[in-house]
Order: structure tokens, then C-alpha cells, then sequence
């Protein structure tokens, strides 16, 4: 009698695992999630591609994988598994791991990137899978650990208790800067796409330096004081009374962990720098959230900071690694040591796919050119010469395309969801106010129900910036869509935003890049599975990156657009990562228009 795949792993290697040493409940994980399945877009309609599963992964302890083993019938040859293996070994680096096992049952073939044995491959019997010290002894080896660093490496993970564990790519992130760290590197870069869990991610790596008292005293920084208050209310939240915010030019130096906004630890006036406050050497180690923001430049406050605490180790968190001839983020910290990029979370699922609805206006085309002697609404005679899309809403308002611009999103939301979570960027903040206003006028009976229909959410708008909380709040209707221009680019964490609408000139892939990351996270239970773009200022072929950014699931002509453009129907299978996939096989949802 053949075992199935299913008999073979728990018949056979389960109880050889075991056998060897390995422990059921804390070592060997079977049907391991490494993926949600990519998000298909089709018109209206959604569906999520094929998991990623590893058979059976081997823990030296939780989240420290060693090796995964790919298990196939008895009937298939004993290597036939191990192209799979090595696909989640290599191609892929989902787990990070040396080690590898192919295994039919009757035998187990061993890939061993270390070559610790001299080979790289070895064929074993069933009853001769290496032990669990065995193999952590070659991945120290291997990854240059010493005995005296082990014990930072070891350390676990903060566990709540939910079943709360991090994805494949966060413990990919958590353990190569532990491991760097112990390896004596002081400046490490890590790059995640918007929405992938960056700030847990530093939490984690906090927790288990400061757990090991590898690291004492922490310093976290951030440039928005949104970022700061979520961050300390939500993921830094288990550090409880070992916390503190600096916010008062007095520092109480008895805490562990501090966070900052930036501007409130230095100052236009040397005395009023509250950072000097602290002796060189009393932080061992600084967190820079969106670190493309400051801290590449020497002249910006971050880096008066970071050269104060030189000593300490700094660890810089971006979703957009700046480049340019006067800010870099790599030549201050490196390469990063980990990325994690926008195509890789839609790819995998984590993160929403996006459609692209561009729009070419008449005067964007063609330019606008005053007659002689024209006069603008003041009654100032405007400059006779040739106005094109750089100077609409800057140099010159043309009054009638902003009205456009309004019109048109007005229309896509009434034929999707008027209620979609909608973020509109403006030029600047003048921008936002008339934008706000042409939204109010095209959208009247929505404005009459309630007030807060629109908003202006920017910088100088206390009204505006109180609203924000409950813009991004799932569970609050109104504001449905925010008008603005640079407040909510980045640390603005809208779930739930289905709509971006581009009426800004982008002046850089950073720029673009955290603009699109407002749309990218993924909310089941409100039903966000996608979001789309609205590109009014050609922002998507100026900047659009491919290898960072993936492929749109659709580029639309915005003047032939329709809600239904495209279903399931249209064709027989999808194309999910390089491989075809029948559309029946497919468990389609109709968007909740």
C-alpha cells in the first residue's frame, strides 16, 4: 500500500523527527502559512490566489526557523520535492534557511547550503535526520555567530498570549538585525513597503535587545507626533512604565525607553536643545522611523541628534530609501541589511493590489494661454504667456479644472461606493481649500446629510487635523474624503482607504512611493481587498517603479472608464505569479458598490 503525502508526514517523519530529538510542540510546525494568497482584481469583483504552505519547518525555537522539509507520496522519487523546498530556501527567501529536506518517506535527500559536510547534497535514511542541535550548530557556523552571542540570538520574541506570531518577511527583518547587531554593526537600514508592520517589527527587535540587556536604553524617533502617540499607545505598548514620551524641557532620566518627536528634542536656540540633556553615551541604540525624511541629511536636526549619540547603534525604518546627490540614506547607513517591497506584499497577499485611472485633461494637453490683457477674478491682469500643467494650481488657478477634477471623482464614487474612503493631494494647502470646496458643490445631497462629507485635513486646519482620527477610524463614516497636501503623505494609517486621487505634481519617487502607501493595506472585514488611483497629474509613468512598486492590476483610459469594465468571465484563467490559474478554482467576491 502507497501513503499518501498526508500518511507520509504523519506516519513516517513525524515520529522520525521526534525520534531524532525534535519537539512536537515547540520545534516542528506542520502546514506552515507563508503567504495569504494574492489579491486577482477583476472589475468589481475579487478573489485571493493559492496560499503559500511549507509541509513541515523546523524551529531551533519559535521564529527562528532552521530548515523546511518538503514531504511527497512514497511513489515519487525521494528528490522530487526538492525543487519546491529550495524554491522557499532560495528563490524565494521566505524562510531564510541552510537547510533543506526532500523526503518521500522511504528516504530524505539533504540540502545543506553550508556545506558544512562538504557536499551539498546528501541522501539519508529515515531514521538518520540530523538532530536538532546538529543543525543549530552549522546555522551558527554558518551565519558567524559565536557561543557568547548566542544568548541575544536566542532570545524569544514578546508573546501576548493572542497566537499573535510575525509574518515570514517581519522575523526575516527581526532576526537579521538582531544577528547583525551581535556581529558588531552599528548602522543598519531596513526598507518595507507601507503597510507591512514596520514599527512592530522595531518593537520586536527592541524587545528582545533590551530583554537581553544587549541594549539598555532606547531611543525611539519619529517626525510626526502622530506617529509618536501610535506607536507608544499601540505596538511600544507592552514596555508599560519603563516608557516615556520626551515632551518637557526637563528629562526625567529614569526610563528605559524613550520616544521623541525630533523637533521636541531640538531647538532653534542651543538651550533649548533637550537632547544635550543627555550624556553622549546614554542611549545604546536609536530607532529612526521614516528615516528618508531627515536623517540621510547632514544638515537636517535628526543628524545633530544622531551625531550626538554617534556611539549608540542606529537603526533607520523606511518605506523609501532616499538617493540623491545631497541626502542618502545608504551612505549614512548602508545597504539594508532586509527589504520588503510593495510587489513582494501583493505578491504575497499582505498588501492591496491597485488600479490606475489616468487622466489626460484638455488644458493639461494643450496648455492655457491668457489673451492679451486678460484679467484673473481680482481683477490683476494675468502674465501672457503659455501656462502648462506645472503651474496649474501654483502660478495660475484655473478655476474650471479644479471644478473638473472634483466632478470626476465625484462621478467614480457614485458609480462605486459614495461612502469609499477617498484621499484627494493637492498642490498646496490653497489647493486643498478649493478642492474641498468644488467636492462640496459636485457632491451637494451628501454635504446636506452631513457636513463632514469633505474635509480639509491639513497642517494649519485644527477642525481638519481633529478629524483625522475619525477618517481613519473602519468604523466612522464621515469624513469620507480628505482633501490635502503634504499632512497625510506619510504616518496616516487609513485601513480602510479605497480612493487616491493625484492632482499634486510629485516631485520625487520618495514623494510618490509614500503617497501610494496610504492605499496599500488590506481590510477584510470592511470589505478593502483593492484600492484605485486616479492619476489627474501623469504622477504614475513619471515615477512608477516596477520593481518596487508591482504591476497594476489595471491601467484605464479615465474618459472610457466604466465600474464593470472587466469580470471574471472574460477570460479562463488568471495569471498568478507565473502561473495560470483557472477562474473557477477561484473564490470570486463582488466589491460592496
Amino acid at each position: 500500500m502507497e501513503y499518501s503525502e498526508t500518511d507520509v508526514e504523519t506516519k513516517i517523519i513525524i515520529p522520525a523527527l521526534k525520534k531524532a530529538g525534535w519537539d512536537i510542540k515547540t520545534q516542528i510546525k506542520q502546514q506552515t502559512p507563508l503567504t495569504d494568497g494574492r489579491i486577482v482584481v477583476r472589475g468589481n469583483m475579487t478573489a485571493r490566489g493559492p496560499k503559500k504552505f511549507a509541509d513541515i519547518v523546523l524551529y531551533h525555537k519559535a521564529n527562528i526557523p532552521l530548515a523546511c522539509i518538503e514531504v511527497k507520496k512514497q511513489k515519487f522519487a525521494v528528490g522530487k520535492g526538492m525543487q519546491q523546498a529550495l524554491g522557499y530556501l532560495e528563490c524565494r527567501e521566505l524562510l531564510d534557511v541552510p537547510f533543506a529536506f526532500s523526503t518521500n518517506g522511504k528516504s530524505f535527500l539533504f540540502h545543506d547550503k553550508t556545506l558544512s559536510s562538504g557536499k551539498l547534497e546528501t541522501e539519508g535514511a529515515i531514521d538518520q535526520f540530523p538532530s536538532p542541535n546538529e543543525l543549530w550548530q552549522k546555522y551558527k557556523a554558518h551565519k558567524g555567530i559565536a557561543d557568547e552571542a548566542a544568548d541575544i540570538i536566542e532570545q524569544d520574541y514578546y508573546d501576548d498570549g493572542s497566537g499573535k506570531a510575525p509574518r515570514y518577511y517581519q522575523s526575516l527583518a527581526i532576526n537579521k538585525t538582531v544577528e547583525a547587531i551581535t556581529n558588531g554593526q552599528d548602522r543598519i537600514l531596513l526598507v518595507m513597503a507601507t503597510g507591512t508592520g514596520k514599527t512592530y517589527t522595531a518593537f520586536q527587535i527592541i524587545w528582545r535587545l533590551w530583554k537581553s540587556r544587549t541594549k539598555k536604553r532606547i531611543l525611539f524617533l519619529a517626525d510626526r507626533n502622530i506617529l509618536v502617540d501610535q506607536t507608544k499607545q499601540q505596538d511600544f505598548s507592552p514596555f508599560g512604565d519603563k516608557m516615556t514620551k520626551i515632551q518637557k524641557r526637563m528629562v526625567d532620566k529614569s526610563y528605559e525607553i524613550y520616544l521623541s518627536l525630533y523637533q521636541a528634542a531640538t531647538g532653534s536656540e542651543e538651550e533649548k536643545k533637550i537632547f544635550k540633556q543627555f550624556s553622549p553615551d546614554f542611549f545604546d541604540l536609536i530607532i529612526i522611523d521614516e528615516c528618508h525624511r531627515g536623517s540621510a541629511s547632514e544638515a537636517s536636526a535628526w543628524r545633530e541628534i544622531l551625531d550626538h549619540f554617534s556611539s549608540a547603534t542606529h537603526i533607520g525604518l523606511t518605506a523609501t530609501p532616499k538617493e540623491t546627490k545631497d541626502v542618502s540614506n545608504i551612505a549614512y547607513f548602508g545597504d539594508p541589511i532586509y527589504t520588503y517591497s510593495l510587489k513582494q506584499g501583493i505578491n504575497d497577499g499582505f498588501l492591496a493590489p491597485y488600479k490606475v485611472i489616468k487622466f489626460d485633461l484638455d488644458k493639461d494637453l494643450e496648455g492655457f494661454t491668457p489673451e492679451e490683457g486678460q484679467t484673473d477674478k481680482n481683477g490683476n491682469v494675468i502674465e501672457q504667456r503659455t501656462y502648462n500643467q506645472r503651474d496649474f494650481d501654483k502660478t495660475l488657478v484655473l478655476e474650471q479644472r479644479t471644478e473638473l477634477v472634483a466632478q470626476k471623482v465625484v462621478e467614480y464614487l457614485k458609480q462605486t461606493n459614495p461612502f469609499d474612503k477617498t484621499i484627494i493631494f493637492c498642490e498646496d494647502i490653497d489647493h486643498a481649500e478649493r478642492m474641498r470646496q468644488a467636492i462640496a458643490n459636485a457632491s451637494p445631497e451628501r454635504m446636506l446629510e452631513n457636513s463632514r462629507y469633505v474635509m480639509r485635513i491639513t497642517g494649519d486646519s485644527p477642525e481638519g487635523k481633529a478629524e483625522l482620527d475619525n477618517f481613519i477610524h473602519p468604523e466612522e463614516v464621515y469624513p469620507v474624503i480628505a482633501t490635502t497636501s503634504k499632512l497625510m503623505t506619510t504616518g496616516v494609517d487609513a485601513k480602510t482607504c479605497k480612493l487616491i486621487v493625484l492632482d499634486q505634481r510629485i516631485q520625487s519617487m520618495t514623494e510618490f512611493k509614500q503617497i501610494i502607501g496610504r492605499g496599500t493595506r488590506v481590510n477584510e472585514e470592511f470589505g478593502k481587498r483593492y484600492f484605485t488611483i486616479m492619476d489627474f497629474k501623469k504622477a504614475t509613468e513619471l515615477f512608477y517603479d516596477p520593481k518596487f512598486d508591482g504591476i497594476p492590476e489595471q491601467i484605464i483610459d479615465g474618459e472610457t472608464w466604466t465600474p464593470t469594465d472587466e469580470t471574471p468571465d472574460d477570460e479562463s484563467t488568471v495569471e498568478i505569479e507565473g502561473e495560470d490559474i483557472p477562474v473557477d478554482d477561484l473564490d470570486w467576491e463582488e466589491d460592496d458598490t
